[in-house]
């Protein structure tokens, strides 16, 4: 168990430890992984001579369990895990989940709801004094005053909830490592200031000699358009290479956010994932049957972080951010050889990419020197011709793991972008794709067909997906077996009216497809998505927005896109009635069945159904937007 970094007094005895430099306290159980943020942090601080220990799923009722590896010489990091808290525990309808797959044998109730409060505030009762650093996507989402889904109320920055003397945004690797460094070289936590990638409360703001002032908490809790002025000021300040930090009052204290960090270049990236992770759960973890969550990425390849397509609901822009950061080629080929010979290696490499699978060395003349553009997206409406989808660099790559003895097959698990392909000029790349690295199902997210609502979420038009579809299909008839398409959905969108989800429903009976999970919207903690719930304006624009947010018409909606569904009949008979569409029934009750739409029930201006359309599921895309793996449904083939 050397070889793990050591969660009990007896692993330091046999490394000849008395104490550590830094204690990491997750939410998660401890799996070795590079996808595991603490196994990441801790295996960094590792390789530049810290001592580190894990306390993974501490029992939070009381702080015992929290002194177990004694006091630790430079401070306490604390995470959620890999997932917000309140996301892992509660469903979009805030039901609490039946399972867990960070926890052994996906058990419930291993961590506390808003995890990184609870465990700092047991860390203050046991360490009085020692410096509390709190960090992963449950603080990167958290560290301005919020609007919390779960409360439904704004929430101040988790920074004073917490106690917490810094907050470590994003990745977090080279901030981890230079507060390490100031604290060790005698510097008080109180004075860490201008660390890019941190949090702090301050006082006074004054030591700062230029900063971005947004409204204070007490303002955006009682004025939404106050809210929406400090999303929208806060939102123009994370390009590395411009961004100001920004002060937000909580009565008569400061949240202080200094600017993000810099892209790290590929042998920064080289180094962290080279680094000597034990790929597996910690052996305590057996009897239990394992960690669930690490059988999607065990035998898989992270080959850069960062998403340049900027969803609205989605936690990406704020947490890894908008400039992709990819590998070097050789470092992923040096991995995958590591991989290949490793005993427990099948000859499968489940997955090679990241946030978004396409963008595996994506890149814009911009990104070197002055960061992404202030005014203009790189995906929506559509691609911007400076974007560089990284396929000159990608496919070589993937051509070289093909070639590694003991790799049978290199699939890429992670979705991929559709509107990055497009025209007879990139078939050639999609037919590579899924001829060697498509293991029968290519997950795409056309999230919705209506298009004000695709505008809303940022995403490209359905005009944009049916030229893909079409192109997918006719790049899927020279292949020796079909592929299919796993699409994922979303109910209940900011602006999604009822008659768009009919509109959805209309084009999914007409295309013959049927999601068996589509995905309710969930409004996430400091995403753009999240602010149009709850003011119901779009923040940029200040425009009136529709938002569903009775329990009924956000049942509705998904039943109208899951219209196969036995058990969503009466919602749709009331759906109907509530748009004044009862002479649709009979066409839902003939799609329901798995008959063909009769001509004559298929509204005037819409198209009829497409023969050839290729049966297409949705699969459960839960943890999607929060950086959590999950696997697709097994897309059955029907007659």
């Amino acid at each position: 168990m050397d070889d793990f970094l050591p969660i009990s007094r007896s692993d330091m005895q046999r490394r000849g430890w008395d104490d550590l430099d830094v204690v990491l306290i997750t939410g998660d159980a401890y799996v070795d992984h590079p996808a595991y943020g603490v196994a990441l942090i801790g295996r960094v601080l590792e390789s530049r001579g810290y001592r580190v220990g894990v306390i993974a799923q501490p029992d939070w009722r009381t702080a015992v369990d929290f002194r177990r590896l004694g006091r630790p010489r430079l401070f306490f990091g604390i995470t959620s895990g890999n997932v917000d808290s309140m996301v892992a525990n509660y469903t979009a309808n805030k039901r609490p989940r039946k399972k867990d797959d960070f926890a052994p044998g996906g058990q419930v109730g291993m961590r506390p709801d808003r995890a990184l409060v609870v465990y700092a505030n047991r860390v203050r009762q046991a360490f009085k004094d020692v410096p509390v650093v709190i960090g992963g996507i449950e603080a990167s989402m958290r560290r301005l005053a919020h609007y919390d889904y779960w409360d439904n109320r704004v929430r101040r920055s988790i920074l004073f909830d917490a106690r917490a003397d810094l907050l470590v945004y994003g990745m977090g690797e080279h901030p981890v490592v230079e507060i390490a460094r100031r604290l060790a070289g005698g510097e008080a936590v109180g004075r860490l200031d201008h660390i890019p990638g941190t949090a702090v409360i301050r006082k006074d703001p004054a030591f700062l000699n230029e900063f971005v002032t947004i409204p204070s908490c007490e303002a955006v809790t009682e004025d939404d358009d106050r809210f929406n002025s400090a999303f929208q000021l806060f939102y123009r300040e994370q390009n590395p290479f411009t961004a100001r930090p920004v002060v937000q009052a909580h009565g008569d204290r400061f949240a202080v956010v200094f600017p993000p960090p810099m892209p790290l270049s590929p042998a920064e990236l080289d180094a962290i994932y080279e680094l000597d992770y034990r790929r597996g759960w910690h052996p305590i973890y057996d009897a239990a049957g394992g960690v669930q969550g690490l059988e999607t990425v065990r035998h898989s390849l992270i080959t850069h972080r960062g998403c340049s397509g900027e969803c609205n609901f989605c936690s990406l822009y704020f947490h890894q951010g908008r400039m992709v950061q990819s590998r070097s080629a050789d470092s992923i080929v040096g991995e995958a050889r590591r991989l290949a010979r490793n005993p427990a290696f099948r000859g499968t490499i489940t997955d090679m990419g990241g946030p978004t699978a396409n963008l595996y060395g994506a890149g814009c003349p911009r990104w070197a020197k002055k960061g992404f553009c202030r005014n203009k997206r790189c995906m929506a409406p559509q691609t911007c011709r400076s974007l560089d989808p990284g396929y000159g660099k990608s496919l070589p790559l993937y051509r070289r793991i093909r070639e590694i003895p003991g790799v049978n097959h290199a699939f890429i698990g992670s979705g991929f972008r559709h509107d990055l392909f497009g025209g007879s000029r990139a078939d050639a790349c999609l037919e590579e794709l899924c001829r060697f690295h498509v293991s029968g199902q290519m997950k795409v997210a056309p999230e919705h067909v209506s298009d004000p609502v695709l505008d809303a979420m940022g995403k490209p038009r359905i005009q944009t997906y049916d030229t893909f579809v079409d192109q997918f299909n006719r790049v899927s008839q020279r292949l020796p077996s079909r592929r299919y398409l796993v699409n994922y959905f979303i109910s209940a969108h900011p602006g999604s009216t009822l008659k768009d989800a009919l509109e959805m429903a209309l084009y999914l009976i007409r295309r013959r497809m049927h999601p068996e999970q589509v995905q309710d919207f969930i409004p996430l903690p400091l995403t753009l998505s999240g602010a149009m719930y709850h003011t119901e304006k779009d923040p940029m624009t200040g425009k009136g927005m529709h938002v569903a947010k009775a329990f009924r018409e956000r049942k509705m909606q998904r039943a109208l896109i899951q219209y196969r569904n036995p058990s969503n009949r009466q919602l749709i008979r009331d759906a109907l009635k509530e748009l004044k569409a009862e002479h649709l029934q009979s066409l839902f009750i003939r799609a329901a069945a798995g008959k063909p739409s009769r001509r004559s029930n298929v509204p005037s201006g819409q198209k009829p159904d497409r023969p050839s359309m290729q049966p297409i599921h949705a699969a459960k895309a839960v943890g999607r937007r929060t950086g959590r793996s999950v696997k697709a449904t097994r897309t059955k083939r029907r007659r």
